[in-house]
């Protein structure tokens, strides 16, 4: 009920009262004079009934004035300080009551500037001491988010939902590379947008028939929309009832290495394809030779060109599919990235350490990075230093790295003779012994695995000889994409445990309460402000989850409206037709923006004119926007009723919100966002904590009355 409606019925209930006691008194007494007294006053009574009507009218309205001032000096003002002070409790901890009224009002609206600013310094020594004590868990939360942001493995946190509680770098450029646009990693983000809903069911189904005290693991294989296969292991969160409330992924892509091992299949099955009929003459020709060793030579020199024929095709081949094997590096998940440096020190400590002998190293290949099994490499070469020993007693080694083409030459030298070929033949493939090197067992299958090769050249030098291993050269590390570095104190929020917290969500959306929902606050600009004839210009976007705004997420497109934009329209947003030049069309845009926003409240400032645009557009794109809306303008008259001024600029004065960025699709997204959160605080106070609750007292409003009138009008 309004402060006018209030001071209307009070108003008329005591003029009713004074009314109702007139009567009364006329009729007790008249009831006491006799007839010929009634009959004067009866005479006098419609002689002067004019004069007493006016003076009665003269005193209603008297009356009703000094009411209407006490009402509005002591009613009205104590319910403005009761908002204002709830404003400061709930919202604002800095706004201040501007003394007004009866000095009753002034004295109470002085004290409760004076409770709000010793409770603002009370709350400030208080956060102080939270800081200082949390010291500790600030600087554990920088190392994860540090950990997260540098770490190469993708990895997902997501809770029992399936709902996103944790991602890294990694994870959000992996998934970004499926083409998705915008990325479908983002906190409070469902999983099941990434990888199949069956797919995943079947892994939790697997991991909660494995006892908790295990940490039980699944591994799957999965593909997205995008083509990319994907490794996945999945692990489960536990609570401290042993019950999963969430899991943990790590994604690989292992897109090329399918590639690559598909594509070696392929030539396996070629080469034995074509090399069955060039044995098959080959056979042929050479039992004929056998079967007939009476043909003349003229036969027999037909017979043997055909087996040379077939032989030196056969050759060839072999010798192509070699060749393109070695392009193709064997195995290349058990490889990794190792500066050339580093490679050349642990050969050198383990040829001292277990081979018994000395060794230097020479030139250590200038930052040159390979792509390498360092165990099996020094496991291999280790095993050829220790059969010189024994078979030379050579003592003393040189370590040599340089590039060589395409691949990293390793040299293993030494003073002496050189290597005879046919001896190194027999030492590569001897067994490495001690459970050899990994997958390979001896040196020949550790230098195939590197799709290299091994020799000892004849031609080393006087007095010098050396044996020399071609290893794959990798991508330099400082030509490697790293994320920016993010300081400290503003790392992106790519975490939020509290998501653990989260229970299984209602399908009714009206039922759920306000922080187990997201949001996600936009606002759009136009070439003009007729919906019927103007066009969306640019989009802005963030999401609000958990009750907090990811600055992170966002949503920031311009269009091409394919139609001059208004200058009046520039003046305020700033955006010309030239800048608009060459951007999507809204027919690209409105898609993606319908991705990043999906199951999600939709949030906005005067929502009905961006809404507007938004259906016209329909038709167009094939794109409809069905989920629930708010907006802050109409949520303003629900827990402010008594302002008249409910523009973003007035709010966000009121609710303590800097305005930064303003005309900017973003940046009033943004500001709407913390509006609505502040907004947010006062709703609770009210009792408005369901989204139902809401979406009820925004349609009782007066602003969503009268906006209705003008819709419908």
């Amino acid at each position: 009920m309004t402060a006018r409606l209030r001071l209307v019925l009070i108003v008329t209930a005591l003029s009713v009262y004074v009314l109702v006691a007139l009567v009364a008194l006329a009729a007790a007494v008249s009831s006491d004079l006799g007839s010929v007294e009634r009959e004067v006053l009866e005479r006098v009574l419609r002689r002067e009934a004019s004069l007493a009507i006016f003076i009665g009218l003269l005193f209603l309205a008297g009356l009703a004035f000094v009411i209407s001032l006490l009402f509005k000096q002591y009613v009205v003002g104590a319910g403005r300080l009761g908002r204002e002070a709830e404003l400061i409790a709930a919202a604002n901890p800095s706004h201040r009551i501007e003394p007004s009224g009866p000095p009753e009002l002034r004295a109470i609206a002085g004290a409760v500037n004076q409770l709000a600013g010793r409770a603002e310094s009370g709350q400030e020594g208080i956060r102080a001491q939270i800081a200082a004590a949390r010291v500790d868990l600030e600087q554990e939360r920088n190392r994860l988010a540090a950990l997260m942001s540098e770490l190469t493995l993708a990895v997902l946190v997501c809770n029992a939902d399936g709902r996103i509680l944790l991602y890294n770098v990694a994870a959000k450029e992996l998934l970004s590379r499926d083409g998705a646009a915008p990325s479908p990693v983002g906190l409070g983000r469902s999983i099941f947008a990434i990888l199949d809903r069956s797919l995943v069911a079947h892994a939790l189904e697997r991991i909660g028939t494995a006892d908790a005290a295990t940490a039980a693991s699944v591994h799957l294989a999965a593909s997205t929309s995008g083509g990319l296969l994907l490794r996945v292991a999945m692990a489960p969160v536990r609570d401290r009832e042993g019950e999963a409330a969430g899991f943990v992924l790590i994604l690989e892509d292992v897109t090329e290495t399918a590639e690559t091992s598909l594509s070696r299949d392929a030539l396996l099955r070629s080469l034995t394809e074509d090399s069955r009929s060039a044995v098959a003459n080959i056979r042929a020709a050479v039992e004929s030779m056998l079967d007939y060793p009476r043909m003349d030579a003229d036969e027999r020199q037909r017979f043997a060109a055909v087996i040379r024929h077939e032989a030196e095709a056969l050759s060839e081949r072999v010798e192509g599919a070699a060749r393109q094997s070695a392009a193709q590096l064997a195995d290349q998940w058990s490889l990794s990235d190792m500066l050339g440096s580093d490679l050349l020190t642990a050969l050198q400590r383990s040829l001292e350490r277990e081979s018994g002998v000395k060794a230097e190293v020479g030139d250590a290949g200038h930052g040159l990075w390979l792509k390498v099994d360092s165990y099996a490499l020094v496991r291999a070469l280790g095993h050829i230093a220790r059969s010189l020993h024994a078979d030379a007693a050579v003592t003393r080694f040189s370590l040599d790295l340089g590039q060589a083409g395409r691949y990293a030459r390793l040299d293993l030298g030494w003073e002496g003779a050189p290597l005879a070929e046919e001896r190194l033949r027999v030492w590569v493939e001897e067994p490495l012994g001690n459970g050899g090197a990994g997958l390979a067992s001896t040196v020949r299958e550790v230098v195939e695995r590197h799709g290299g090769e091994v020799f000892a050249p004849a031609d080393a030098g006087a007095g010098t000889a050396y044996v020399r291993l071609l290893v794959p050269v990798a991508e330099p590390a400082a030509q490697r994409p790293r994320p920016a570095p993010v300081a400290a104190s503003s790392r992106p929020d790519f975490y939020d445990f509290d998501l653990l917290r989260s229970s299984e969500e209602n399908p009714e959306r009206d039922e759920a309460e306000l922080d187990k929902l997201g949001f996600t606050v936009f606002d759009t600009e136009t070439t003009g402000l007729r919906p019927a004839e103007d066009e969306i210009i640019a989009i802005g976007a963030v999401r609000i989850v958990n009750s907090r705004l990811l600055r992170q997420e966002t949503f920031d497109r311009l269009i091409d409206p394919g139609r001059p934009v208004d200058p009046a329209s520039t003046r305020v947003h700033g955006i010309s037709s030239e800048m608009l030049a060459g951007q999507p069309t809204i027919d690209e845009v409105l898609p993606l923006f319908a991705r990043f926003a999906e199951d999600s409240v939709l949030v906005g400032h005067n929502v009905g004119f961006d809404l507007r645009f938004l259906e016209l557009n329909e038709a167009r794109t094939g794109v409809r926007f069905t989920q629930p809306v708010l907006d802050t303008l109409l949520i303003s008259a629900v827990v402010q009723p008594e302002e008249e001024d409910h523009s973003l600029e007035a709010m966000a004065a009121r609710l303590g919100v800097s305005v930064v960025g303003r005309h900017t699709a973003l940046g009033d997204a943004i500001l709407t966002g913390e509006i609505f959160l502040k907004q947010w605080r006062l709703l609770a106070t009210l009792g408005l904590g369901t989204l139902g609750d809401v979406r009820e007292a925004v349609r009782r409003s007066y602003l969503a009355r009268v906006s209705e009138s003008l819709y419908t009008g």
